[in-house]
């Protein structure tokens, strides 16, 4: 029996120091295989050359007949970032988009959040699948809907005119203000669902007892649930704000080939100008700019957690 029990003995060992491996492999073989070698292949073409050619650019790496290895680097593509100025507005213009999109998603959110945080379990079920629904339909088809609520014969000037709330019908379409729309209407159950997770977790003591000191129930607010929030408000976020930067179906499809968002700008320059050493440039400049950011708070948050 004694030996029988052994290699469970072995193996129960053999878990404990190698199980975090174990959950931590598939992620991670996830991230070299659709993050890591896509980003290496951009960054080679990068450095390479526009070529008339499938795919239109040239290698990077050469091999003379007398077996000498040659590597021609083309920096002129990352160069040409800060002389063309297109990139610079459109990149601009793609963090300010995100910004404001973001902050108007906190400000929907949060109340949403806290409203589900504080409802009964069997209506929170209801009001989170809800908040999931649109989750369901396809990302380009909730886009083309809201496109049919927002242009000028669609359901908003239609059941405004009939209100006689307006006279004439509100020019939402290739406008600005549809692509705020579109972000918001599409990213913001990214930001009500982690700051949910984080706000039905607080301890609603802390609110009684501050209810019971004197304080009202907006400074409690504003003393206990906020600061207890902000993980949370972080992770929506990151969840709203980065995808929003790069993106580009609906700015297309709200506002049109003329925006600047760096998603179309992309776009154009991989396959209008088919210039894939310039927009891989483009590509990792944007990348490592908001990669870097990330990574010096996570690193400041760390050193945080810490202290």
């Amino acid at each position: 029996m004694a030996a029988l029990a052994r290699p469970r003995a072995t193996l129960g060992e053999w878990l404990q120091r190698r199980g975090k491996w174990l959950i931590i492999l598939p992620p991670m073989l996830f991230l070299l295989v659709f993050f890591l070698i896509p980003f290496a292949f951009a960054l080679v073409i990068s450095f390479s050359d526009t070529a008339i050619r499938v795919p239109p650019f040239s290698n990077i790496l050469s091999v003379s007949p007398d077996w000498h290895i040659h590597l021609t680097l083309n920096l002129g593509n990352f160069g040409y970032l800060l002389t063309d100025d297109v990139y610079g507005v459109s990149y601009l213009y793609s963090l300010k988009t995100a910004f404001f999109s973001t902050i108007i998603c906190l400000l929907l959110g949060y109340p949403m959040a806290l409203g589900l945080a504080r409802t009964s379990k069997s209506t929170q079920s209801i009001l989170l699948l809800i908040v999931i629904l649109p989750f369901w339909t396809s990302f380009l088809l909730r886009v083309y809907a809201l496109e049919g609520i927002i242009r000028e014969t669609g359901l908003l000037n239609t059941a405004l005119l009939w209100l006689g709330v307006i006279h004439h019908p509100l020019h939402i379409m290739h406008t600005t203000v549809a692509v705020y729309l579109g972000i918001i209407y599409s990213y913001l159950p990214f930001m009500v669902l982690p700051l949910y997770a984080t706000l039905e977790k607080l301890d609603h003591s802390l609110l009684e007892a501050a209810g019971d000191l004197g304080s009202p129930p907006w400074w409690a607010f504003l003393d206990v649930t906020l600061p207890q929030s902000i993980p949370g408000i972080i992770a929506g976020s990151m969840l709203v704000f980065i995808p929003a930067i790069g993106e580009f179906v609906i700015p297309t499809i709200l506002c049109g080939p003329d925006n600047l968002m760096i998603g179309r700008v992309l776009w154009d320059e991989f396959f209008g100008n088919r210039d894939w050493p310039g927009a891989s440039a483009v590509a990792i400049a944007c990348l490592v700019l908001l990669v870097g950011r990330i990574a010096l708070y996570q690193n400041y948050n760390t050193k945080q957690l810490e202290s």
